[in-house]
């Protein structure tokens, strides 16, 4: 069981990226300019949004009053970075991103805490990973500290918007979603020469029914696989989710909440659905073990 549970896919991830960070590939994707979030520019709303009740929030369905823009071209480089009211975006419908998975995404959190600060749990981690996505998708170079720092900013401009946590609802959070797409309009593959960087947040309760710290049900079928040592299985991007949907639906129809993904002869657990997996084996002799983070 213990190789079952193996780092394949870590290390797998780890040559992958040395792999992607090649001078030959990355020659193409660096920026003529990185942005600053010195001079990040404000543009408060004039027309804030209401706010539902902590018991009434459902995971992804309510949004903050503004949103984070970082424009990226390839002759001029990054734009100023600019926080905006929350909108649509004009995009064309030749856009990379909607035709060949040129973005990338992260999953965030801001916490109110009982002396009414706001935290984020290690950001900067998410930006590391961001970074790797982006070079997975042939996205340009980014500045993680300087883009973790325009994320600040607009968390503070919509602190409001961080629940506060109840005695029915003790984890609220405001999900922090930034995003990379490709947004050229062109249909030939290759990398995009325009891109932006978003990021827009979302007050939310519990992601499950069940509530935050309740166990859940898990459907393991080898059958499915999600990832394999040499893709972008570690990579946040769209690609990886989609085909998931389906699996989920399987899933849920027999009555569990989440899916397992499995992989090889010896069923390696590679990650479940919409969680990190940690593994507390107890062996037949009674011996216990924490078995390593499989992400």
């Amino acid at each position: 069981m213990a190789a079952a549970v193996s780092a394949v896919f870590l290390r797998s991830g780890r040559r992958l990226e040395k792999a992607f960070r090649s001078s030959v590939l990355l020659t193409s994707l660096r920026s003529v300019s990185t942005f600053k979030h010195e001079g990040i520019e404000v543009s408060l709303t004039q027309d804030p949004r209401p706010k539902s009740p902590v018991e009434d929030l459902t995971f992804g369905a309510e949004y903050s009053d503004h949103m984070l823009l970082v424009n990226w071209t390839k002759i001029d480089g990054w734009d100023t970075p600019k926080i905006v009211p929350y909108g649509n975006l004009s995009l064309s419908p030749a856009l990379s991103a909607l035709h060949y998975s040129t973005e990338c995404f992260e999953g965030m959190k801001a916490f109110k805490g009982v002396d009414g600060r706001v935290r984020l749990f290690r950001p900067m981690e998410n930006m590391k990973r961001l970074g790797r996505s982006a070079v997975a998708a042939s996205l340009p170079e980014f500045d993680k500290e300087g883009f973790l720092e325009c994320i600040k900013d607009l968390v503070r401009v919509d602190r409001d918007w961080v629940p506060q946590p109840t005695e029915t609802i003790k984890h609220p959070s405001l999900y922090i979603r930034p995003t990379f797409i490709g947004t050229e309009p062109f249909l030939g593959v290759r990398e995009p020469h325009n891109s932006l960087l978003y990021c827009i947040t979302s007050p939310v309760g519990p992601y499950f029914k069940t509530g935050t710290f309740q166990p859940v049900s898990l459907y393991a079928d080898p059958a499915f696989i999600r990832a394999w040592p040499g893709g972008v299985g570690e990579s946040k991007m769209g690609g990886n989710y989609g085909p998931t949907i389906r699996i989920q639906r399987i899933a849920e129809a027999k009555g569990y909440t989440q899916v397992l993904w499995l992989f090889g002869e010896n069923h390696e657990l590679t990650e479940v659905g919409t969680m990190n997996i940690f593994v507390h084996w107890i062996n037949e002799d009674g011996g216990e073990h924490d078995i390593p983070i499989i992400v």
